[in-house]
C-alpha cells in the first residue's frame, strides 16, 4: 500500500491520467470504426443503389437472368466488390465470377431489398470465411420486385487498419501515462520536500530546539506554513525564556521566605524563647513570611487554573460599588509598611452588575497592592471609579517608577514578570487579566516611565446608571489588554 502525500499523491494522479488516457482511447477507437465503416458502407451503397436503379430505368420487362447478364458486363472496370443478382428466393443467380447458387441467402440486408428497401449488413460469411459488408438494392419491373442486387466486400482490411490505428493509439497513450507519471514524480517531490522539511524543523521543535529555521523557498501555502512556523518557533522560544525566568523568580520567591522561617525558626529552638522580645519579633516574621508564601501558592494554584482554562465564575447580581467601599475602607484603615495614602472617588449611586464578587475583589486588590508596591514611600494612589454607557471604569493610579515602554506591552503575558527588582511572582495581573475577560470586561495599561501608571478595568453594568463621570486624563503610553 502507498503510505505519505507522495504516495497517495501519484496515486491519484495515475488514476486520472488512465482514466483520461482510457476515455480517449475508447472516444478514438470508437471514431476510427465509424469513419471507416461508415466509409466503406456509403461507397459500397451508392454503387449498388446506382446500379439498380440503371436496370431498373433501362430494362424494365427483361427477365432476371437477363438483367443479370447486363449488369455484370457493364460492370465498372477494376470492381472490388463481389456482385450478386438473387431471386426472391434468395438463391444466387450469378455472381461477378461467374458462379451460381441454389443455398439461399437470408441476411438482413437482402430481407430488406426484397421488401422494396436499400438493405445493409456486417458480419461473418460461412461462405468466404471471413468478415463481409454488403449493401442490397432491390431489382423492380413494372413496380414489382423481382429480384436482388447485391454488393458485397471483405472487411478484414478494414479491421487490419482500425486496429494498426488502436495500436498506435495504444502506443500514445501508454507514453502519455509514462510522461505524466514521470512529471507527478516530479510534482510529488516538490510537493513533498518542503513538507519534510516542516516535519524535520517541528520535530526538533518538540525536542525543546528552537534554533532552527525553515527557509521559505515558494510564494505559496507552503512558504505560508513556514513563515508561520517560524513564527511559533520564535513566540516558543520566548516562551520558554519567559518561563524560565518565572521559575527563576518563583524560586527566589519561595526562598527569601522560606530562610527567614528556617533562621528565625532556628534562634528560636537555640533559645530565643527565652528573651520574650526576641521571640515575638521572630513569630512575627515567622507569620508575615508564612503569608507572603501562601499568597505565592494561592498566586500559582490561580495560574494553573488560568493556564487549563479552567477558572470558573459565580456570577450573581452584586453592586460594585459596595465592594469599592469596602477596599477603600480596608486600605485606609490597615495602612501599610510603605506609608502610602489611598484617595478614592466613587460615585454616589450603586453600580449593579453580574460578577462573582470574590473574584473581582481578587483583582482589585492586586492593582492595589502593586499601585502600593512600586509607589514612593509615603506617596499616593487614587482609586477612582465612574460609569458611561453601561459600563463602569475604574482606575488605580499611582504615581511611582513607571513601566518602561519595551516592559507594558509584555506586562500580562503567562511567565513575564518584567524588568522591576521588586519582590513577587507577576502571576496576578495574568490572573486579572483572565478574571476580567470572563466577566466580560477588558483591561487598559497607560504608562510614563518615571512618572507613573494607571490600570483601568472596565466591566458591563447590568442595567444603565445616567451618572457618568469624565474620563481620566489619558498617559504617554497605551496598552488595551
Amino acid at each position: 500500500m502507498l503510505k505519505g502525500i507522495r504516495g497517495r499523491l501519484l496515486l491519484q494522479i495515475g488514476m486520472v491520467l488512465l482514466t483520461i488516457v482510457l476515455l480517449l482511447e475508447a472516444i478514438f477507437a470508437t471514431a476510427v470504426y465509424t469513419y471507416y465503416f461508415d466509409s466503406a458502407r456509403q461507397i459500397v451503397q451508392s454503387r449498388a443503389v446506382t446500379a439498380a436503379k440503371l436496370s431498373n430505368q433501362f430494362m424494365e420487362g427483361y427477365t432476371l437472368p437477363e438483367r443479370a447478364r447486363y449488369i455484370l458486363e457493364n460492370l465498372v472496370p477494376g470492381e472490388s466488390s463481389r456482385v450478386e443478382v438473387l431471386d426472391l428466393q434468395g438463391r444466387t443467380v450469378v455472381d461477378s465470377y461467374g458462379f451460381s447458387s441454389s443455398r439461399p441467402i437470408r441476411t438482413a440486408d437482402v430481407r430488406a431489398a426484397q421488401q422494396g428497401g436499400i438493405g445493409s449488413y456486417a458480419g461473418y460469411s460461412d461462405a468466404f470465411k471471413q468478415r463481409i459488408m454488403a449493401v442490397s438494392s432491390p431489382l423492380v419491373s413494372y413496380g414489382e420486385v423481382i429480384g436482388t442486387l447485391r454488393f458485397s466486400v471483405s472487411t478484414e482490411p478494414l479491421y487490419l487498419e482500425v486496429a494498426k490505428l488502436i495500436g498506435w493509439s495504444i502506443g500514445i497513450g501508454a507514453a502519455v501515462l509514462l510522461l505524466g507519471f514521470a512529471l507527478s514524480l516530479i510534482i510529488a517531490r516538490r510537493i513533498v520536500g518542503p513538507v519534510k522539511e516542516l516535519t524535520a524543523i517541528s520535530h526538533k521543535m518538540a525536542t525543546g530546539d528552537f534554533t532552527a529555521r525553515v527557509v521559505r523557498k515558494y510564494n505559496d501555502e507552503v512558504g505560508t506554513l513556514a513563515e508561520s512556523l517560524n513564527h511559533m518557533n520564535e513566540e516558543l522560544s520566548k516562551s520558554e525564556k519567559m518561563k524560565n525566568d518565572f521559575i527563576s523568580t518563583v524560586s527566589h520567591e519561595l526562598r527569601t521566605p522560606l530562610t527567614s522561617i528556617k533562621g528565625w525558626g532556628e534562634t528560636l529552638i537555640v533559645g530565643g524563647l527565652e528573651d520574650e522580645e526576641t521571640a515575638m519579633l521572630g513569630l512575627g516574621v515567622i507569620s508575615i513570611e508564612t503569608d507572603r508564601l501562601i499568597g505565592l501558592v494561592e498566586d500559582l494554584l490561580d495560574f494553573s487554573k488560568y493556564q487549563a482554562g479552567e477558572i470558573r465564575m459565580r456570577s450573581v447580581p452584586v453592586d460594585l460599588s459596595s465592594l469599592l467601599r469596602q477596599l477603600d475602607l480596608q486600605y485606609s484603615l490597615s495602612g501599610n509598611k510603605r506609608g502610602v495614602k489611598l484617595r478614592t472617588q466613587l460615585p454616589a449611586g450603586p453600580l449593579p452588575m453580574h460578577a462573582d464578587l470574590n473574584r473581582l475583589k481578587q483583582v482589585f486588590v492586586n492593582l492595589l497592592d502593586n499601585a502600593i508596591k512600586f509607589s514612593d514611600l509615603s506617596g499616593e494612589i487614587r482609586l477612582i471609579a465612574a460609569s458611561e454607557n453601561l459600563e463602569v471604569h475604574v482606575s488605580v493610579q499611582d504615581d511611582g517608577e513607571g513601566i518602561p515602554a519595551e516592559d507594558l506591552e509584555k506586562i500580562g503575558l503567562r511567565f513575564y514578570k518584567g524588568s522591576s527588582k521588586m519582590s513577587g511572582s507577576g502571576l496576578g495581573l495574568a490572573i486579572s487579566k483572565e478574571i476580567v475577560r470572563l466577566h466580560g470586561g477588558r483591561i487598559k495599561i497607560e504608562s510614563e516611565y518615571g512618572v507613573g501608571t494607571t490600570v483601568t478595568v472596565t466591566l458591563p453594568l447590568a442595567v444603565e446608571d445616567p451618572a457618568e463621570q469624565p474620563d481620566s486624563p489619558g498617559q504617554n503610553t497605551v496598552l488595551d489588554m
